[in-house]
């Protein structure tokens, strides 16, 4: 599932990458016409040559750093 501020879920993702990888839009074409700028088209793009359609899913949010507090004191 995607989180509330994701500009494009898998789905989309995967629609934009073969837009670019397949029919040959060029990255900016494609980036206007999913609302989202052209790195981030050409980030899954890549991803989707690389990587394969898999790797249009949501990422863990496991894999985000956490930071530790320390313990508060009482007195």
């Amino acid at each position: 599932m995607s989180h509330a501020n994701a500009a494009l879920t898998p789905r989309q993702r995967l629609r934009l990458a073969q837009k670019i990888v397949d029919e040959e839009w060029t990255v900016a074409a494609a980036a206007d016409y999913f609302c989202v700028s052209w790195p981030t088209a050409a980030e899954w793009a890549r991803r989707c040559v690389e990587l394969g359609e898999a790797v249009m899913a949501d990422r863990s949010p496991h894999t985000r750093m956490r930071i530790r507090t320390r313990a508060r004191r009482t007195v």
